[in-house]
């Protein structure tokens, strides 16, 4: 079945909000994560928004692909694949932290074209689509004007990260060259860059699942989602999302050119 971005853009907009909504019932409550084998949280409440989402991909797209990050990928080989991640951030919703979303995206031919990431604890909304620009609840998003990294905002998840991954060079060289490093963190950090509250977020570690909606949203804010060499991708295992004006300098300093 193929429809409109913008009739895509809508279903993955409402699927997000039911969503999202029921994580709230779960929030703040006494909830207690299991742990996976590589030591990440995962909670009931991060289950029960996946079966939430999958149950009504699979009603409205039913030879749609679907990856997902509690129950893994399924018709991989299909021209539309849904990206899902149920909560991203479940250290801090399991601690009560309002900082985490659910995010939805939509691989058409190995690119994602629609973006959607609810952040149900504070209400917020980014949705995106190809050419049908990118919305922050009812207004236009953009990203900041900032073009001075000096001046720059920089968010990140995890200050260890960096040196578990073999960054720690670049991310010394980005922190002395921008204005400020907050640990605003997780799909959190993307929503401040895509609304022009942060110049730039950074992880050295990404899983697909864990961005699939923000090379949409950040494209049609006037900015940039990809790897940390240019390539706008959610399968580069690292991320960065920016400013068109800011990226060639922070691209810089990643590779020590700057």
């Amino acid at each position: 079945m193929t429809e409109s971005l913008a009739a895509y853009l809508d279903f993955a907009r409402e699927t997000a909000y039911l969503a999202g909504r029921l994580t709230l019932g779960y929030y703040q409550s006494d909830i207690r994560p299991d742990f996976k084998s590589d030591d990440s949280p995962v909670t009931i409440a991060d289950r029960k928004s996946e079966e939430l989402i999958r149950a009504r991909i699979e009603q409205r797209f039913p030879g749609h692909g679907i990856l997902g990050e509690e129950y893994g990928d399924a018709r991989n080989d299909a021209s539309h694949r849904w990206v899902v991640d149920p909560i991203d951030g479940t250290k801090a919703f399991a601690r009560g932290v309002p900082l985490y979303g659910v995010l939805i995206g939509l691989e058409i031919e190995g690119r994602v074209e629609v973006g959607v990431a609810y952040y149900p604890a504070l209400n917020e909304m980014l949705a995106a689509a190809t050419g049908e620009g990118c919305w922050w609840n009812s207004r236009r998003a953009r990203v900041s004007p900032e073009s001075s990294l000096a001046r720059a905002y920089v968010c990140y998840s995890e200050t260890r990260s960096f040196p578990q991954y073999n960054r720690a060079a670049e991310w010394a060289r980005i922190q002395q060259a921008t204005y400020t490093c907050r640990g605003w963190s997780d799909a959190y950090g993307y929503l401040l860059v895509a609304t022009g509250r942060a110049e730039a977020m950074l992880d050295p570690i990404m899983n697909a699942w864990d961005c699939g909606p923000f090379p949409p949203i950040l494209r049609e804010a006037g900015g940039y989602f990809g790897d940390w060499r240019g390539n706008e991708t959610i399968h580069g295992h690292e991320s960065l999302a920016t400013s068109a004006a800011l990226l060639p300098g922070l691209l810089a300093l990643i590779n020590g050119t700057a």
